[in-house]
């Protein structure tokens, strides 16, 4: 898997444009662009330009061009031709944060491009510098297709009914519960019976028991996450430390055969004698 610092041009893909893009003429006619509306990697900010003429009430913010980052969440984002010139990592990162930016009942509009023949580098025809370009298929629901277009709705995991495993808590979890992060296969909850402040849990969206049982792809998917939930709770709550553990098996500890991983943050003083950390699933063995 490439190093992210080998696609360092991906912004010289944007493109200079007099007329509405394509994905926001389909949005606007169907009467999507609802709220508070953020084009997320808007590029110039042709979209944002005429959209505000429009009527839209939209920010735009892309990472080069407009990089004020949202300080607030939106009723609508839409990301279009994105994610096609990013790397996987990059992917779910720009996934992550779109879950973070929309407001719980809000909705995402993510539109990729079809007509990618030949996926990877290539030399920009005006730039003459290497840029990047992918297919892109996405578990979301696809409201708009054609051979050179497709546009994902994508909602909060929680705030969908999914029918299969329809008892499984974690296949449906509450509407109510707050979703801290979410990506194409994974996503992250607190915990409903916290150990400690701030405590976690990152969830595969495959019903699997079994840790083990996942593919690499999937577990990859939810260590990745893991990484990005460390970084929310250590800004939201500034612990001393982090415990992080999965329980396969009743005998372990399981009480959910659907696999999630704990992060439960430690503080200075929490316990009385820390030292042994997770040796302490068998108390006797703690300390050593």
């Amino acid at each position: 898997m490439e190093n992210l610092k080998s696609n360092p041009n991906s912004h010289l893909t944007a493109k200079v444009r007099e007329f509405l893009s394509f994905p926001a003429k389909i949005l606007l006619n169907k009467n999507l662009l609802k709220g508070e509306v953020l084009d997320f990697g808007c590029g110039f900010g042709n979209d944002v330009k005429l959209l505000r003429e429009k009527g839209i009430n939209i920010d735009g913010y892309d990472k080069h061009y407009f990089p004020d980052y949202p300080t607030k969440k939106y009723d609508t984002i839409i990301c279009f031709y994105v994610l096609n010139v990013l790397l996987p990592e990059e992917q779910a990162t720009v996934l992550m944060e779109l879950s973070q930016l929309i407001k719980p009942t809000g909705k995402v509009y993510i539109a990729v491009r079809r007509d990618i023949k030949y996926p990877g580098y290539r030399t920009h025809k005006i730039h003459q510098k290497k840029t990047y370009q992918c297919n892109v298929i996405l578990n979301s629901k696809s409201i708009f297709k054609n051979e050179n277009c497709e546009i994902y709705e994508y909602q909060h995991y929680n705030q969908l009914h999914h029918k299969e495993n329809e008892d499984c808590v974690f296949c449906n979890p509450e509407s109510e519960r707050e979703l801290i992060v979410e990506s194409a296969s994974a996503y992250a909850i607190y915990d409903k019976f916290p150990v400690n402040k701030g405590h976690a849990l990152i969830i595969p969206k495959k019903h699997t028991s079994n840790y083990f049982d996942l593919t690499f792809k999937a577990q990859s998917a939810c260590i990745f996450m893991l990484n990005k939930v460390q970084e929310i709770l250590s800004e939201k709550f500034n612990p001393d430390g982090f415990n992080v553990g999965i329980n396969v098996g009743e005998k372990a500890g399981q009480t959910v055969n659907h696999v999630h991983i704990h992060i439960i943050p430690r503080y200075n003083g929490d316990v009385e004698e820390p030292r042994g950390g997770v040796r302490g699933v068998i108390p006797d063995k703690q300390k050593y």
